[in-house]
């Protein structure tokens, strides 16, 4: 079976192996989740530093580490790098299964975090290296899609595991080792040429009009622009997973919605990349707009109301407006870049993901001490707020390359 590229075809064992790869940007740090409450039990001698760096190294090191693969991308083999990646993955998985103190379940983290930072700008590299056009787009979408449906399933999994052995939630982190297979056919598949078909897609292929790149390849300005939108979006709403749990618990409802809440805040962001094409032929130039008054009517729902039904469609409708935008703004980077440099641009790009969900909780405390206020309901007032504003300047510059469609 082909698969139509925009520019020609190639197999869907390709396609299958690119696909494997977006699967694994949802795992580090998943498996340690659901035995945190349990490591002081299990670790009695740990400290509570040593519990917040397990659980936040990976994202750590995944930030230097993802800019690193980008420019290593433009000097060595890809598909040696992806592979190099994906050994460090599975070998810290085998380590993890093996370790039986707290120092070696952090070292372990930091070397997951490496691998994970060594292959996550190829799963979208890849894809600006064999689509164009529309087709890009909807790769994009499906790539955001793979990674959320993963984490959801990848939760309720290592929930099961952690219930019967604290180890077997580790196990996860073998499943790169489906993806090391598929490697060799993604290096078969970059050394031909692409099969030519009489589908072909030239829209919107090159630069966006008035993007000026300088002598490295880079459209700077709007890089930077698209980095810093696409972090400050993540850390609006990343504060549904960070700091939900909290407020149910404050608003003393049951503990049980956490979980559903969470799976419907992922579930959300995973439905558009299904869809994405339909989606922006629907809301047209308006597309991020319409985007981002769903963040904050989603958000302010969760801060006005206290009904549970209410309060689960605030988060359906915050993680659907995040997961139109985000697969748009990989897309929207390769078009503000030359062609050799759009997997070094998307690992900028990506990098802020991981930016804003380490420096949120800091943001938080320092907000609130500064109003004095330190109730959970007060993070989803400041987002709020920070995705009401958004959408204010994104209908001021509706026109703009970063938000036009």
């Amino acid at each position: 079976m082909k698969i139509e590229t925009g520019q020609g075809r190639i197999p869907l064992i390709t396609l299958l192996g690119i696909w494997s790869i977006s699967a694994l940007n949802a795992l580090p740090g998943l498996a340690v989740s659901p035995i945190l409450g349990d490591l002081t039990k299990i670790f009695p001698h740990a400290s509570e530093l040593d519990i917040q760096m397990l659980s936040s190294l990976p994202s750590l090191m995944i930030i230097p580490f993802v800019l690193l693969s980008g420019k290593l991308t433009e000097r060595m083999d890809n598909i040696r790098l992806l592979q190099v990646g994906l050994v460090i993955f599975v070998l810290s998985g085998v380590l993890y299964l093996l370790a039986d103190r707290m120092w070696q379940l952090i070292a372990i983290s930091a070397l997951l975090g490496i691998g994970s930072g060594l292959i996550i700008p190829l799963s979208t590299g890849l894809i600006g290296r064999f689509f164009v056009g529309r087709y890009r787009t909807r790769q994009f979408g499906l790539s955001s899609a793979i990674t959320n449906l993963v984490l959801v399933l990848a939760t309720m999994i290592t929930g099961y595991l952690a219930e019967i052995e604290w180890h077997l939630p580790f196990i996860v982190y073998l499943l790169p080792i489906v993806s090391i297979v598929l490697s060799f056919q993604l290096r078969k598949a970059l050394a031909q040429d692409i099969e030519p078909s009489p589908v072909r897609d030239t829209t919107d292929n090159g630069l966006r009009p008035h993007v000026k790149v300088n002598d490295r390849g880079l459209g700077m300005r709007h890089l930077v622009q698209v980095m810093l939108y696409y972090g400050l979006l993540t850390y609006i709403v990343v504060i549904v997973s960070l700091n939900l749990p909290f407020l149910i618990q404050e608003r003393g409802m049951h503990s049980s919605l956490t979980g559903t809440y969470i799976s419907l805040f992922f579930l959300a962001i995973m439905a558009p990349g299904f869809f994405l094409n339909r989606l922006i032929d629907l809301m047209g130039r308006s597309t991020q707009l319409w985007s981002l008054l769903m963040i904050v009517i989603g958000l302010g729902m969760i801060v006005v109301t206290t009904n549970e039904w209410l309060v689960g469609i605030g988060c359906v409708l915050s993680g659907a407006g995040y997961g139109i935008i985000q697969p748009i703004m990989y897309d929207r980077t390769t078009h503000i870049v030359l062609p050799h440099k759009g997997t070094m641009a998307l690992a900028c790009v990506m990098a802020m993901n991981y930016v804003a969900i380490l420096v949120c909780p800091f943001v938080i405390k320092f907000f609130q001490y500064m109003m004095h206020d330190h109730s959970e309901l007060f993070a989803f007032k400041l987002n709020t707020l920070l995705a009401a504003l958004t959408w204010v300047a994104a209908w001021i510059y509706r026109r703009s390359a970063l938000f036009d469609n």
